[in-house]
């Protein structure tokens, strides 16, 4: 018998997530987001500008020119979620979100969490927090399953979440183990990201 181990599905699922996001041209945070139905991936999407239309690396960021904090006015965003994008590109495929399981680098906004409930989606997992309780209540009262997914990063990169090994697939799981090579959650970028990763410098656009 052999003695490999198999990388478990949700570990497997949030790997790619990540994967994902190192797509996006945002220049305050990358996100990536996919939807599993069945174990097979139905979408893909990371936070950018539409097709198109010049992406925000090029031309900078309106919110941050005028000193927009976090999570305020995003319809001066040229930018959409990762989520949205993730409804966007299955909308244009003809594919059905409904029953699918959402996978996310970081816990949707409210807008998106809106989104996904009315698409059908029965799960979202996410690996990095994000503090809007509003969100939280709408998916608890519509019954979608919503949690932190302890998550085990093998990229190598010191700008992913906390390692927890072996951990099961546990709603609201403690925090990990520091990210070695820096002080995690410190926002200074001494975890080596220059100050803007999932070390805690770094805020939902």
């Amino acid at each position: 018998m052999s003695t490999l181990s198999r990388l478990p599905w949700p570990q497997y699922f949030m790997e790619i997530t990540y994967l994902v996001a190192e797509r996006s041209t945002c220049t305050r945070r990358k996100v990536g987001a996919i939807a599993v139905k069945d174990k097979r991936i139905l979408a893909t999407g990371y936070n950018g500008a539409p097709s198109g239309v010049a992406h925000c690396l090029d031309v900078g960021c309106l919110r941050a020119q005028l000193g927009v904090p976090s999570g305020q006015r995003h319809e001066i965003c040229r930018g959409l979620h990762a989520e949205q994008n993730v409804i966007v590109q299955a909308a244009i495929h003809g594919i059905s979100l409904s029953g699918s399981e959402i996978y996310c680098t970081t816990q949707p906004c409210l807008i998106c969490t809106k989104m996904l409930i009315n698409c059908g989606v029965t799960a979202i997992r996410y690996a990095e927090s994000y503090p809007d309780q509003l969100a939280e209540d709408m998916l608890r009262e519509s019954g979608v399953r919503y949690e932190v997914l302890p998550f085990t990063p093998r990229t190598g990169s010191p700008c992913l979440p906390p390692v927890i090994p072996n951990a099961p697939d546990i709603p609201n799981a403690p925090d990990g183990p520091d990210v070695p090579g820096g002080t995690p959650g410190s926002g200074d970028g001494s975890c080596g990201c220059g100050g803007g990763c999932a070390c805690g410098s770094r805020s939902r656009p």
